[in-house]
């Protein structure tokens, strides 16, 4: 749905307006030139419903317990993932967690994604990307270590425990695409040797031959072969039995056993999303794959026949050109989340990709919007302002509820509003990325209803029209956040 008005632009040195006490004392002349303000806005603004959901709060997964630390807010969850490429060797990370999950909680993070937990071919040096044993969490002396560079089984179990208690869930990086650290063996297949033989992995659970790789029996290949590591074979009846199938399967051992919550897929594009789908039906819980690709058509494609959610590099594109190439026309291009807010976990950076410098305002625009937002670590705990982090999670858990509606763009602006759902009166968004303040008039669901910046970067507590109008600013190379005072 679109609706036509008018909006004006004032610099934050010529504003038309006072606030004092909650609302605008003005002369004759000045209400007059209010007036005249308002109607200018009403015919300039453009309002672009860009989503058409209800607005309901995003599920994620269980719900927390009354005695928790972690309390679910009107506006769901913020994800946090925990870790970051290459850190520290030496089998700590685990506890590095573990003592982070009280303040995380405390903080509003409702999830934990953690690397991959199993042994893989390089032993202590590993960031488990190269899995030899899915089985094997740090508890068998294997690929030269008995621990994972990130610890012990036990300490693993123990940080799960932790965000557990903390009412958090834990969601379990997958990597079912490849393996490696198997032994040579004669390839029926290929007429030369590989690297296929896992039937000596130590926790005695999943061994796998040639057969159970491409090429095989099934078919020559799948198209997704990675970094020429042995590609694991989806078709073959005995791979599903001990991915998903058999009561001591992967998943189920990760669901039942180690107690995750969820799962992130890592490589998505080197098999068919009927594996993620079948794997969701046979354990549950939350899922999101990493489906790396800006083209929406292909990630909505993705999520619905995976069933499962999907990290949105459509919008991670579209915020480096807007917040890094100064064009913030650029957030009204189509995104995952305007596609299906419910299976759109957006990010601003991870362990595999940096490229926005204007993180703020990226973390800004994910926080106040749909879909499940995610924070990597390293901006969290070292890169940013962890107060400023903190603001916009409580933001996004407290206010950020109901559709979305684009109130307005240009190179240096953009504004929104979230619409509110379940009596949540919803919040409006202001980023700026130039370089002097800025004000504007703006629609807004509320009349005669004094509101504040819930981010602290504005003063003001304007009281909105009879119609709902207001002005509302925002400071250079930064947001703010509007809702009723309440």
């Amino acid at each position: 749905m679109k609706t036509t008005f008018r909006m004006m632009k004032t610099k934050h040195l010529s504003l038309l307006l006072a606030v004092l006490a909650g609302g605008f004392l003005l002369s004759c002349e000045e209400d007059d030139g209010a007036e005249n303000a308002l109607l200018d806005a009403q015919n300039e603004i453009n309002v672009v419903d860009v989503t058409t959901h209800d607005g309901r709060p995003f599920s994620t997964g269980v719900e927390p317990q009354s005695n928790a630390k972690y309390v679910g807010g009107p506006g769901g969850g913020v994800m946090m993932q925990g870790f970051y490429w290459d850190v520290p060797a030496g089998g700590t990370w685990w506890n590095t967690v573990k003592n982070k999950t009280t303040a995380w909680a405390n903080a509003g993070i409702k999830a934990i994604w953690l690397p991959p937990v199993s042994k893989a071919q390089n032993g202590p040096y590993s960031m488990g990307y190269d899995p030899t044993d899915y089985y094997d969490f740090g508890n068998y002396n294997q690929n030269g270590t008995v621990e994972t560079r990130f610890g012990s089984k036990t300490e693993l179990q123990a940080l799960i425990t932790a965000a557990h208690g903390q009412s958090m869930e834990v969601y379990a990086d997958i990597v079912i695409n490849h393996n490696s650290g198997g032994q040579s063996e004669a390839n029926q297949y290929t007429g030369g040797n590989t690297w296929t033989d896992f039937t000596g992995v130590a926790s005695g659970k999943f061994p796998r031959s040639q057969h159970d790789f491409h090429p095989n029996w099934v078919h020559s290949n799948d198209g997704g072969s990675f970094g020429g590591f042995p590609d694991l074979c989806h078709d073959v009846p005995y791979v599903q039995d001990w991915l998903w199938g058999r009561s001591d399967a992967v998943a189920k051992y990760y669901k039942n056993t180690m107690k995750f919550d969820g799962w992130r897929f890592d490589y998505v594009k080197g098999f068919e999303p009927w594996v993620v789908s079948s794997w969701n039906s046979a354990v549950g819980g939350f899922s999101v794959g990493e489906l790396w690709d800006s083209d929406v058509n292909y990630l909505n494609w993705w999520a619905n026949n995976a069933n499962s959610s999907v990290f949105d590099f459509a919008a991670y594109y579209k915020m480096n050109d807007a917040f890094d190439g100064n064009n913030l026309n650029k957030l009204n291009d189509d995104m995952m989340w305007k596609r299906n807010a419910y299976k759109a976990v957006t990010f601003v950076t991870n362990h595999d990709t940096d490229e926005i410098y204007n993180k703020m305002l990226a973390y800004a625009y994910i926080l106040t919007h749909e879909g499940y937002p995610c924070i990597f670590y390293r901006d969290y705990e070292t890169w940013l302002d962890k107060n400023k982090l903190n603001n916009l999670i409580w933001i996004h858990n407290q206010k950020a509820t109901g559709n979305t509606s684009i109130l307005y763009t240009d190179t240096d602006e953009y504004l929104a509003r979230r619409n509110g759902y379940g009596g949540n009166p919803g919040l409006i968004v202001y980023i700026n990325n130039s370089n002097s303040w800025l004000t504007r008039w703006v629609p807004t669901n509320w009349n005669n209803t004094q509101i504040k910046d819930f981010t602290g970067h504005s003063g003001w507590y304007p009281t909105t029209q009879s119609g709902g109008w207001v002005e509302i600013q925002c400071p250079p190379k930064s947001y703010s956040v509007w809702s009723p005072n309440i």
